[in-house]
């Protein structure tokens, strides 16, 4: 049924009467057309109907005994489906019926109100419903908003750490933006949900973050390490573990810390700082992983020059099931047009291949 709308404002508050009764519909209508927006359904399927057609009230009036769909069943229904389910829903029933309050409010609704009703009672609870319901959306509001700036506050400390290592090390800041959209990229061709690859895609710049922590006269070496050298170098994914710390609650810093510490484990076990093998190494450092490596050997540095993409990818093939996990090395052969798109964009003045 089409919504009678209110002279004074098209923007006030909508409600839907679901009762199979016309007559009853009529009552409620009377008392609530001057205030609000009116839909209404003689049927539970009828109103699941209105629902799907795009309308969105902010309350239900609901009546209990009604054939077909009753409304416990619609009500159950609603708050089942992630779309209604904050819609507050006001049971309106016959005396005889009040013994069922008890179930009703175990199904989610937020009132009752007595048939026959009173319209002071009507307009009251709906109000009031109504009040309750703008209020928590309010504060649903505030809450989504602050969690938005201390996200990216976040990710701004996360995205200066990673280039601060960058700087300190003989790399570039384009390293961990090329290596991030890397693991970006081989995070969705593995399945995983876009929410999870972004969230590694902005974890992944501090996965070298410990270098910090490396005494500069083994950081910047321009020759090979000595043993006891390489065991100091070693060293900085336990300490970027460590700068990142635990980050209990936060999400982004946990698995910065995860891609920090398991980025030099091997698929074989022989990997740093803790050996682990196989999936026991977690996914985010499986992943960059692959990713590191590749864009180090595509890139210039001091020490060497920049291997071409076929070179690159035979190393990352020979590796498999030993350096590196067998799966993510097939899915980063997939996305390869992707990858070199990402070096090109993202190259640097000396790259080259």
């Amino acid at each position: 049924m089409l919504p009678d709308t209110p002279a004074a404002s098209s923007k006030r508050h909508s409600l839907l009467i679901v009762d199979d009764m016309p007559d009853n519909i009529e009552v409620l209508r009377g008392i609530l057309r001057s205030d609000y927006r009116i839909y209404a359904a003689t049927s539970g399927e009828g109103a699941l109907a209105l629902l799907a057609q795009g309308v969105r009230p902010d309350l239900i009036l609901l009546d209990v005994m009604m054939p077909g769909m009753d409304g416990n069943t619609l009500c159950r229904h609603l708050k089942q489906d992630p779309r209604t389910a904050d819609i507050p829903v006001i049971f309106v029933t016959a005396r005889g019926e009040e013994q069922h309050e008890e179930h009703g409010f175990e199904l989610g609704a937020v009132d009752y109100i007595p048939k026959p009703v009173k319209p002071r009672v009507v307009q009251a609870r709906v109000k009031t419903h109504l009040a309750l319901a703008d209020q928590q959306h309010l504060l649903e509001a505030m809450v989504s908003r602050r969690t938005e700036q201390l996200y990216a506050t976040r990710l701004k400390v996360i995205r200066t750490l990673g280039q601060a290592a960058e700087f300190k090390d003989n790399e570039t800041g384009l390293h961990i933006i090329r290596m991030s959209h890397y693991c970006r990229e081989l995070a969705l061709a593995l399945g995983q949900p876009d929410t999870w690859a972004d969230l590694l895609y902005n974890a992944a710049p501090m996965h070298d973050i410990g270098k910090i922590g490396i005494p500069d006269a083994i950081l910047l070496k321009p020759g090979r390490l000595d043993a006891e050298e390489m065991t100091v170098m070693r060293t900085h994914a336990e300490i970027g573990a460590r700068i990142i710390g635990d980050a209990e609650g936060s999400e982004l810093f946990q698995l910065a810390a995860s891609v920090a510490l398991t980025h030099h484990e091997k698929w074989d076990g022989s990997g740093y700082p803790q050996g682990l093998a196989g999936t026991s190494i977690p996914l985010a450092g499986r992943i960059a992983a692959v990713a590191d490596v590749f864009d180090a050997l595509t890139s210039t540095r001091p020490y060497k020059k920049a291997w071409p993409f076929s070179e690159a990818l035979t190393l990352l093939q020979n590796e498999r099931g030993r350096h590196f996990d067998p799966e993510i090395v097939a899915c980063f052969e997939r996305i390869l047009p992707t990858v070199r798109a990402i070096h090109d964009q993202y190259a640097d003045a000396t790259l080259s291949g």
